[in-house]
């Protein structure tokens, strides 16, 4: 038999199975389209695998074939025609709302969406000019997503796709990519409810998330039980105190319902404070938001416990701003207007030293007090902050102009420079003295 023949034979015999499959009720029928999609996909090297995992998800049990999500309208500038159906090969959000209006409405009102923003700030003349296009193309719009473009063939530009960038601007217009949480084909949610899934953006030096709740008692709570099956991942609702109680994942926290909340695909809801610029700020409505996110915290907490931890959290982050923050700010702002820097980002070794001071150590210090990581607050953040401020950003700034630090130094913040008093002196004798005797 000629490889010809024996093709056609299995695309016949995988045919009859899928027919067979469905009128044994595993699932509603799926379009005609869907089924001949399927025929060809469920050959080795032809996406065998694609298939298997639409045959695990609840997109199957639904009756939802490979059409539903792909077919291409005449006006979509990413269409097709394939095997006389014009398609798209991204489902974006627009097309998901379909089926899931609300869920779709909710992403792209939070800050995820707003994720390709990036483009064109510091960070983005750092990796796209700096480094170089390539190295953005692969690293950071994998996360923050890129401005899809379609080349003069009706063909997926290779500098701006693929990635699953949460702010990705698809070219039917819509923001965000739903497959960056529930990984196609399967969309699980039980895979998007663990912390790994926002672990692939949310971590490294400058947002280093996931570390810190793996360090955290939650992360250590919930690595311990997360085999057990008491977390109830795949249930369709997911009630924390209800149908979990062992542990919280990032989901938890940040969208999953409480018996008082429901879910919602905007993550910033419950974040009162941002921590990502050089200095922080209150949101909008931040009362609102703690007082959502306090409603999480006492699933499981204590009032008391609750209340305390946001009061240290706020001290925290107060502490940064106030201390190292804001000074730092001041006197980079004031380089600049009076022309002591030039215009041009990381063209000089002070840029490079304040840009981690708040980018990399200030976030993490920031970040590890808002998620219980102690490690990340003091070690990778505060004492990383105040090696760099003292021993590297302050000297480089007296070197560009005597004085410079003058009014930002002389502050109580920072007067221990000059010496101990005799006060303090004999505080930490004391402390020695009782500590390991005389």
């Amino acid at each position: 038999m000629n490889a010809h023949k024996y093709k056609i034979i299995v695309l016949i015999i995988i045919a009859l199975i899928f027919t067979l499959f469905i009128s044994m009720g595993f699932a509603q029928p799926a379009q005609d389209e869907s089924t001949t999609c399927i025929t060809c996909h469920s050959l080795q090297g032809m996406g065998a695998s694609i298939v298997q995992m639409w045959k695990d998800s609840k997109h199957f049990q639904n009756g939802v074939g490979c059409y539903d999500c792909h077919k291409a309208e005449a006006a979509d500038v990413d269409g097709f025609e394939h095997h006389g159906k014009r398609i798209a090969t991204i489902v974006s959000p627009k097309d998901c709302a379909q089926c899931h209006e609300q869920e779709v409405a909710e992403s792209d009102g939070s800050h995820h969406a707003k994720g390709a923003q990036f483009i064109g700030s510091l960070d983005n003349i750092l990796g796209e000019i700096v480094e170089g296009a390539a190295a953005a193309n692969s690293g950071c719009r994998q996360c923050h997503g890129s401005i899809v473009q379609v080349d003069k063939n009706g063909k997926l530009d290779a500098q701006t796709w693929p990635n699953t960038g949460i702010g990705r601007v698809n070219p039917d217009g819509s923001k965000g990519s739903c497959t960056a949480c529930h990984s196609r084909h399967s969309f699980s949610v039980a895979q998007a409810r663990q912390p790994e899934a926002c672990g692939k953006c949310h971590m490294g030096p400058d947002h280093p998330q996931i570390e810190i709740y793996t360090e955290s008692k939650h992360g250590i709570k919930f690595n311990a039980v997360r085999s057990t099956g008491v977390m109830n991942l795949e249930k369709d609702e997911w009630v924390v105190g209800k149908d979990y109680t062992a542990a919280p994942t990032c989901v938890t926290c940040h969208m999953s319902a409480t018996p008082t909340q429901k879910v919602n695909h905007d993550v910033g809801r419950r974040i009162s404070w941002t921590l990502r610029p050089p200095v922080s700020i209150k949101l909008d409505s931040a009362d609102v938001r703690r007082d959502r996110m306090k409603n999480v915290c006492l699933q499981c907490h204590a009032k008391e416990h609750t209340e305390n931890f946001f009061t240290q959290y706020d001290e925290a982050v107060k502490l940064y701003n106030e201390k190292f923050g804001k000074p730092a700010k001041s006197i980079m702002d004031k380089f600049y207007a009076d022309n002591k820097l030039t215009k041009t980002p990381f063209d000089e070794d002070l840029e490079w030293v304040y840009y981690e001071l708040w980018h990399h150590e200030g976030r993490r210090a920031r970040m590890g007090a808002s998620m219980m990581g102690p490690d990340f607050t003091q070690w990778h953040g505060f004492y990383e902050v105040a090696k760099h401020f003292y021993n590297k950003f302050i000297p480089d700034a007296e070197e560009i102009q005597k004085g410079s630090t003058k009014d930002v130094m002389d502050s109580e913040f920072h007067k221990w420079k000059k010496g101990l008093t005799d006060e303090q002196k004999k505080e930490i004798l004391d402390f020695y003295k009782k500590r390991y005797g005389e």
